[in-house]
């Protein structure tokens, strides 16, 4: 009789502690695509992924013959051309894993950029990492952590060039740590607190996320979102602090700059019909690829410095229709406003230390992006044709900048690069 009870008691135990730790198996898949593009410039771009990746046309730059003092030529304008597949992409997705009431995800992703700039037409391409995060989900909680998009750069126009609107929208991948919270249908909020790696801020010592590490910060966002009946709405602030400079002749420094980014975001699906919009008001904004930087606006006695950033407003506007056949129109506009404050200057008038993003020229006053595109579907298999017109206003840098507002409003002219691109597509 007490061994009945006792292999009753076990039993029970096992039982139990087999609920307790109940887990299902995971779904693993593998997907990808071979993409193939081909373009044509009119000018030279400043661009990555061997040019795919467009930002704006470099400005005029003329060449003048020593013998004569004519000037001979543009040597920006010269067209160009190029194809490629070196942005082709694998990914593993991981669904399906329940455990202990947490639906639990994975993602990890690469493709075959790394290895080529934007005049790198020699070699290949090694593989990199694009994203690597975790999911957990419950009661209206969802947790990532791991790389992904900014909050910022999640939604993206229906292009399908690689730069999908760059810079006139953020674009990010970076390391973080997500919260979204379902406060009722259709309705939730969003928290973030991000790092820095391949995006990141400019400075004294270039392109570096030191300027992070150092000021010992993370990014922070903060977002609410509205989805129902075709209507999506996000909207937050992202805030940013961040050391330019780690120690000097007087040790350590103290002093930082930190800067906020607010946007909004909005998009309506219809039936084949869709458009979709972004705008941000950007403080720097260099870390996202913005056109946007910062500079010194005061030194002290001691040394300790104070930063100024940037104002640009960036916004673009899509419209998709159809499926088989899509139509796709895209535009973009940005504007400059120069920094907030006036720029502390040397004894020759010139900044002290000013910072522009590395996609763009601190002599850009504004730019707009007009792009018609039209894409076959045959099944898995899509061809594509793009046209993007690409216009800046620069400044004069001869002119010289203003300090007073970090622009360089001498001499504005416009320069435009158009672009020819196709595409050939399989998905799997």
């Amino acid at each position: 009789m007490i061994m009945k009870k006792i292999a009753a008691l076990v039993a029970f135990a096992a039982l139990s502690l087999s609920a307790f730790a109940q887990e299902s198996k995971p779904s693993i898949a593998v997907h990808g695509f071979i993409r193939n593009f081909y373009a044509f410039d009119t000018r030279k771009m400043i661009g990555l992924t061997e040019d795919f990746f467009t930002y704006v046309p470099y400005d005029v730059n003329n060449v003048v013959d020593p013998s004569t003092g004519a000037v001979v030529t543009d040597v920006n304008a010269y067209p160009n051309t190029r194809f490629a597949a070196l942005t082709s992409r694998l990914w593993v997705e991981v669904k399906g894993y329940e455990v202990e009431g947490w639906n639990v995800g994975a993602r990890i992703e690469g493709d075959f950029y790394n290895g080529l700039g934007n005049d790198k037409v020699t070699g290949t391409a090694s593989f990199r990492l694009r994203q690597a995060f975790v999911t957990m989900a419950k009661s209206g909680l969802s947790l990532k952590a791991g790389q992904s998009w900014h909050p910022m750069a999640a939604d993206m126009p229906d292009v399908f060039s690689l730069n999908t609107g760059a810079p006139f929208g953020p674009f990010s991948r970076t390391p973080l740590v997500q919260a979204d919270y379902k406060l009722f249908d259709g309705v939730s909020i969003t928290g973030a607190a991000l790092w820095q790696m391949q995006y990141c801020s400019n400075g004294p010592e270039g392109k570096s996320a030191s300027y992070i590490k150092y000021g010992n910060t993370p990014e922070i966002y903060i977002g609410a979102n509205y989805k129902a009946n075709g209507l999506t709405l996000r909207a937050g602030v992202n805030m940013l602090s961040i050391k330019p400079v780690l120690s000097d002749a007087q040790g350590f420094r103290t002093d930082r700059i930190t800067t906020f980014i607010p946007f909004l975001y909005a998009q309506y699906a219809k039936d084949l019909f869709s458009v979709k919009f972004k705008t941000v008001f950007a403080e720097a904004g260099d870390h996202v690829n913005l056109n946007g930087g910062y500079g010194v606006s005061k030194i002290g006695g001691d040394g300790n410095r104070e930063y100024t950033p940037t104002r640009n407003s960036s916004s673009w506007l899509s419209l998709c229709y159809g499926k088989k056949v899509q139509g796709i129109l895209f535009a973009g506009y940005a504007k400059n406003f120069g920094t907030r404050e006036a720029l502390a200057v040397d004894t020759e008038g010139k900044p002290v230390g000013y910072w522009f993003s590395g996609n763009s020229f601190d002599n850009m006053n504004q730019m707009f992006r007009v792009t018609p595109s039209v894409i076959y579907n045959l099944g898995k298999l899509a061809f594509g044709l793009e046209y993007e017109c690409t216009s800046v206003q620069y400044g004069d840098k001869a002119q010289g900048i203003n300090p007073l507002n970090g622009l360089y409003e001498k001499g504005l002219h416009w320069v435009t690069n158009h672009r020819v691109q196709g595409l050939v597509k399989f998905t799997f």
